[in-house]
């Protein structure tokens, strides 16, 4: 019999066909089945008890049986990679980070890496040498004596190393440039991601040892490879800025042992990532004088309250059709709004050009924005600034009502940690708090109409 066999994978999804198909049956895409030879699943089984010396032992167990324990977790050292993970590495978990190139996804973890100095770290580069590894980490001016660097693309090398060193943790730079001989294929290919994949996972699980695997994306900001790839492991994190801004997002997409809604923040320096510990400071702009449509917002992400800055300038047309142009806020939110203030408001922005940022860069989805965004957008059709010692924290329904939003006690009390003297919240939160509890002045209003009464 033939030692080869060959079968076709979806380049987009991970598919596997037998033979040459147009249209990929899982996720309806085109041409996007590739040819690749692969091996047998006896030679397989045998190449990974030769270089791992174990037998896998099946048995079934009653779920009585099972002793359950608390998770052991590993301090990182790095206090946004434990929030955002869920308050610590688990062992045994395997971790996927992806990003953008160039956006620090290596500088990150090999500062991770070299502030472990408490545990053996092993960290395997298939894209770059030693020498720019070092010249990275001379620059981040951080030594460790229990960091190990392997640069290789064999996996059957790779695990015979990591048997020699028994590292306790192990860094992969990047999952698409490593190779195992069990499958004829060449790197980043479907088939060699995900072989490549289920080995560190299999490792990971039997060794308890936490596995961080580095990860391209393509052009359109999915994670390359299959959709399996994301499946295979514990966590996806994704890593996440700007360029022309120095500050960098790290979010959870899918966290078996922690929450998803978490977020991390960092500033690129040229000593490395740093560590912002009070992002509500830097996403509210410093200004010397006050300006129109300009407010501040008490928004969430995950469990950590943050105040942002919204700016929004209307303008009059002058080329016939009005535009609405947004940045980090969500446009179709926005006509919305600029619906409510038209119809109940009596505001015309029909013939008006809207412009609506988020400072800082940051992407914000919560919907107690929206009472922020109105009234930036209010300061600047009027043209008066609002006062600066003031925030807003408040969901706008269809019918112009201020609607109460989630976990407002914790919105107020980021708002005057920061100093503000004012805070407009919706009249429908007032059961969840008790004002006398705070310094802070609470305004609760009903309607839109109310907030512009309140401020202008």
């Amino acid at each position: 019999m033939s030692k080869f066999k060959k079968a076709f994978f979806c380049s987009n999804c991970g598919y596997e066909s037998a033979k040459w198909i147009g249209k990929c049956v899982a996720c309806s895409e085109w041409n996007t089945f590739v040819e690749e030879i692969l091996d047998k699943g006896t030679e397989k089984e045998e190449n990974w008890n030769n270089y791992h010396n174990t037998k896998r032992v099946v048995k079934t167990i009653a779920l009585n049986e099972v002793l359950t324990k608390e998770e052991k977790r590993i301090d990182s050292t790095d206090s946004e990679l434990n929030r955002v993970l869920g308050g610590g590495i688990v062992s045994g978990s395997i971790i996927l980070v992806a990003g953008e190139p160039g956006i620090g996804k290596s500088t990150l973890f090999l500062q991770v890496g070299l502030w472990m100095n408490q545990h053996s770290v092993l960290y395997i580069s298939g894209e770059e040498s030693e020498q720019q590894i070092k010249m990275r980490a001379d620059r981040l001016k951080i030594s460790n004596e229990n960091f190990y660097l392997l640069t290789e693309t064999s996996t059957q090398t790779i695990f015979q190393e990591i048997k020699k060193l028994k590292p306790q943790i192990v860094i992969v730079d990047s999952i698409q440039t490593l190779q195992s001989n069990l499958i004829d294929s060449s790197a980043g290919s479907v088939s060699q991601i995900r072989e490549c994949a289920g080995e560190f996972q299999r490792f990971a699980k039997e060794t308890g040892t936490p596995v961080f695997l580095i990860g391209h994306i393509t052009k359109d900001g999915s994670i390359a490879g299959p959709k399996v790839l994301e499946h295979l492991v514990d966590t996806v994190l994704q890593f996440e800025g700007d360029r022309h801004y120095a500050y960098r997002i790290l979010r959870t997409l899918k966290n078996r042992f922690g929450s998803t809604s978490e977020l991390g923040i960092y500033e690129m320096t040229g000593e490395g990532m740093r560590i912002v510990s009070n992002p509500s400071e830097i996403l509210i702009a410093q200004r010397d004088e006050q300006l129109s449509g300009s407010a501040i917002a008490a928004t969430l992400e995950g469990m950590r309250p943050l105040l942002i800055e919204v700016q929004a300038l209307v303008t009059q047309s002058v080329y016939g059709t009005p535009q609405r142009t947004v940045t980090g806020f969500d446009l179709r939110r926005l006509q919305l709004l600029l619906a409510v203030l038209e119809k109940r408001g009596g505001f015309q922005f029909g013939m008006k050009d809207v412009f609506v940022n988020i400072a800082g860069g940051i992407k914000v989805e919560d919907p107690s924005i929206d009472l922020a965004v109105i009234c930036a957008l209010l300061s600047s059709y009027e043209d008066v600034p609002l006062p600066s010692h003031i925030c807003f924290a408040g969901e706008v329904g269809l019918n112009g009502e201020i609607r109460a939003v989630n976990r407002i006690e914790q919105r107020i009390a980021e708002a005057e940690k920061l100093g503000f003297e004012k805070i407009i919240v919706s009249r429908y939160n007032k059961k969840s708090f008790d004002p006398k509890n705070y310094s802070i002045q609470v305004i609760a209003v009903a309607k839109v109409d109310e907030v512009y009464q309140q401020l202008f």
